[in-house]
């Protein structure tokens, strides 16, 4: 117990101004943000040896705390991270400096990226190499819903959960209903269980103080969903804005569950996008470094040029500063209620459940012929045999469609 109460109370103070602390920021997560391949769980390791190890701005259990913090609330817990980290080390204006940091190289390559999609492709030697990338993002997104699954199905319920969910999703029921519904319906499934079982441990998780917050998070939810549906064939920079803002205001699960979403609205819902593009927005979202979020950007520029892009990834990183700014004061007794931890494991279960949909629509695009095929498996293979940056399966997948087609 001194050891835990020592260790929480070293976090050195800052040091020098306040400008200096804020310099140190921008230039940490502008860095980490132009070299962060490999998804938020390789995010999150670059972040802990920078804050943790190499700089000590936070000592290790603080650092955790953090991580569960982020995990409770909606959007990119990477980005969350470094946006907390910059409340901790410099107050509202590092949380702002230090999330702007970590996103902006991931926007500004992936718009990049996105006016050279636009002007460029069409081109044979373009086509090529999105042909070969797009079977190996379906084989990377397919491996993380294996490691995701064995986590999130702990058990038959939840299992259950997720099939009903991804029966939802084919009948084309919204993945926020899913999400949200899944979760409260998972919760008192499994509360009611728990009850029927007579653990009088949980007990003092049923005051009525500890359903506020989940039926709030789906009330805010369902505000948002209701307020940002308006359909149009050519969207305006407006509805761009409030589609994306909606979307990172719900987005539990990860950047891969932001597929199902954007399958849902853009394609099915709003026709803005082919499923074509959408594959190709996420292909880019995999191949560039930074919050996979960052897939907004691509799409925003497709939809409405720079302006586009620019409200896309306003609109879909915006929540996360709110959420971190309001709710962190609350977050650590959240994480200690039953109801809550009910809620998530379902809200998880769910949340793989859409990724698993989706993927499967994408790869009904994605793989044609005998060439985009073997680039899925090898990708497979690949990835179940060795420890590898995901990166570096897209970029190879990219080089493989460009050797097939030249060898035609």
């Amino acid at each position: 117990m001194n050891t835990e109460r020592e260790d929480a109370e070293q976090l050195p103070d800052p040091t020098g101004s306040t400008s200096g602390r804020l310099w140190e920021l921008a230039a940490l997560f502008l860095k980490l943000g132009a070299i962060s391949f490999g998804g938020p769980a390789a995010h999150i390791a670059l972040i802990e040896e920078e804050i943790v190890r190499k700089r000590q701005w936070v000592t290790r259990q603080q650092f955790l705390d953090m991580l569960g913090a982020a995990n409770l609330i909606p959007g990119p817990t990477s980005t969350e991270m470094a946006i907390n980290t910059g409340f901790v080390r410099a107050g509202w204006a590092g949380l702002c400096v230090a999330g702007a940091s970590f996103i902006l190289p991931a926007a500004l390559i992936t718009g990049a990226f996105a006016w050279a999609y636009v002007r460029f492709g069409n081109l044979p030697q373009a086509v090529s190499l999105l042909a070969g990338i797009k079977p190996a993002v379906v084989a990377v997104i397919a491996i993380a819903i294996r490691r995701l699954g064995k986590t999130a199905m702990k058990d038959a319920g939840l299992a259950a959960l997720g099939a009903l969910s991804l029966a939802a999703f084919f009948i084309g029921v919204n993945p926020i209903l899913i999400l949200f519904g899944g979760g409260l319906l998972g919760m008192l499934g499994r509360k009611a269980t728990n009850l029927r079982a007579g653990s009088l441990l949980l007990l003092p998780a049923l005051r009525p103080k500890s359903l506020v917050p989940s039926f709030r998070l789906g009330s805010i939810a369902t505000l948002v969903f209701v307020t940002a549906t308006t359909a149009a064939i050519r969207p305006s920079t407006a509805q761009i804005g409030l589609f994306f803002l909606k979307v990172g205001a719900v987005l539990y699960g990860g950047g891969y569950v932001l597929l199902a979403f954007l399958e849902q609205g853009l394609v099915q819902q709003h026709a803005w996008l082919t499923h074509q593009q959408l594959l190709d927005a996420v292909a880019i979202g995999q191949f560039t470094p930074g919050p996979v979020l960052s897939t907004a950007t691509f799409i925003g520029y497709l939809l409405g040029g720079a302006p586009g892009a620019a409200v896309a990834t306003a609109g879909i990183f915006l929540p996360s500063f709110f959420y971190v700014a309001l709710l962190a004061p609350v977050l650590f007794r959240l994480r200690k209620s039953s109801w809550i931890a009910a809620f998530l494991d379902s809200v998880n279960a769910c949340a793989v459940a859409l990724m698993a949909g989706v993927t499967f629509r994408l790869a009904v695009d994605a793989l044609r012929g005998w060439p985009s095929w073997m680039i899925a498996l090898v990708s497979l293979a690949v990835l179940l045999r060795w420890k590898i940056s995901p990166a570096w399966i897209v970029l190879g997948g990219g080089i493989a469609g460009l050797l097939m087609a030249a060898l035609r």
